[in-house]
């Protein structure tokens, strides 16, 4: 599948809810992935061929072994990392031979705690383990850490990430203050306007909401998440069409007359839904007329002729942009499926050799992984064929 239109907004986070343990002679027939969950021992006769050794590093936990030695059982998966001996859900990190191992979220931020400590005037130090907090919203903790970063002379960075903690505990005054601290810093930064304009959300005050991100704007007009903030602002204030219109008359101003940003932000309102798939074209195209080099336009533009099934026009716009692709694994990535779908072997062995010598590392790996897949693809169809042309 080609690649699709970056959305402008997250999903929700799903809600976790726990397996239900269907009876024995339920007859449930799965159409997913199931797992059981058992000590070696339960394996006398030789562990399956299709099993996963889960090794505990830490405490080994014998409520593990005591609830299941019993039988299967049903479990949460917080529940799952504490009979691992896990503090607090799984994430991942490197050990000393940067090989990805799994620990406890509470368990890391205790040794980044720890570390920090040991030196708190280490600015990197404090950093990395504000950073930690940032990530899995411990927005009071982070706060503390960052107001003694911003003390010890922390840049603009470190104000913008103070602001922030502050935002999302909607300390709205204290926010205000810092960000504008963080604005006076990072001149050419958008991102302080843009959570100002949240500072003047959570106040009620449409118009400094409004000042802000059209201030993003002035700032970075390149910046999309700033078109996209100022589209949802109109579209709640005036509705869809004024909302369109507004963006459009923007989006000529001669300091803006030169970028796509606009349009990719409009796109991404739409591209979604398959209803409203034609007009997120439209917009698309209307950003890849303003800004013919700009990868993010050609990315939704051929995203969207890819949702739409128009490989000819995928082709056709990314064609020209080979020399981009060898910067850019999304538009070779489009490019390449777009050429595979319609069969075209010449122009993909073509694309693969030249990306190959690509001094992007996630770019040549990319060509590197198609390279093997084309082969076993092929080498599967002349087998097919092998087989179909034997007598019976």
């Amino acid at each position: 599948m080609l690649g699709k239109a970056p959305a402008m907004t997250q999903p929700q986070n799903p809600v976790n809810k726990p397996l239900q343990a269907p009876e024995a002679n339920a007859g449930i027939s799965l159409t997913g992935g199931a797992a059981i969950l058992a000590p070696i021992t339960a394996f006398p006769n030789g562990v399956p061929s299709n099993a996963l050794v889960l090794i505990p590093l830490g405490p080994n936990g014998a409520p593990v072994e005591k609830q299941i030695i019993e039988g299967p059982v049903a479990l949460k998966m917080e529940e799952v990392w504490k009979l691992l001996g896990f503090n607090g859900p799984a994430v991942q990190v490197q050990d000393d031979q940067g090989r990805p191992i799994a620990i406890g979220r509470d368990d890391l931020l205790a040794g980044l705690e720890k570390h920090y400590n040991e030196d708190p005037s280490d600015l990197q130090r404090a950093r990395i383990f504000a950073q930690e907090l940032m990530k899995y919203t411990f927005f009071d903790r982070a706060e503390k850490v960052l107001a003694k970063i911003v003390a010890l002379g922390g840049d603009g960075d470190d104000w913008l990430a103070l602001g922030v903690s502050q935002l999302n505990q909607e300390k709205w005054d204290k926010a205000e203050g810092t960000l504008k601290g963080a604005q006076n810093l990072m001149k050419e930064n958008p991102y302080p306007s843009l959570h100002l304009a949240k500072v003047g959300a959570g106040k009620k005050d449409k118009k400094a909401e409004r000042d802000a991100v059209e201030r993003a704007i002035s700032t970075a007009p390149n910046s999309v998440d700033a078109w996209a903030y100022l589209t949802n602002l109109l579209r709640e204030q005036d509705g869809e069409d004024k909302a369109i219109a507004g963006i459009e008359e923007l989006a000529k101003m001669p300091v803006n007359a030169k970028t796509a940003a606009p349009y990719i932000a409009l796109q991404g309102f739409y591209a979604s839904d398959e209803k409203t798939r034609d007009k997120a074209i439209g917009f698309a195209q209307k950003g890849v007329e303003r800004s013919p080099e700009d990868p993010l336009a050609l990315l939704c533009l051929s995203a969207l002729y890819g949702q739409a099934g128009k490989l000819d026009e995928v082709i056709k716009v990314l064609a020209p942009h080979e020399a981009a692709m060898q910067r850019d694994v999304r538009l070779a990535h489009n490019y390449f499926e777009a050429l595979f779908q319609a069969k075209d072997m010449p122009k993909i062995t073509a694309l693969l050799n030249k990306l190959a010598t690509s001094p992007n590392r996630e770019v040549k790996q990319f060509a590197i992984d198609r390279s093997r897949a084309l082969q076993q693809h092929l080498a599967q169809q002349q087998a097919a064929l092998a087989a179909s042309a034997k007598p019976a």
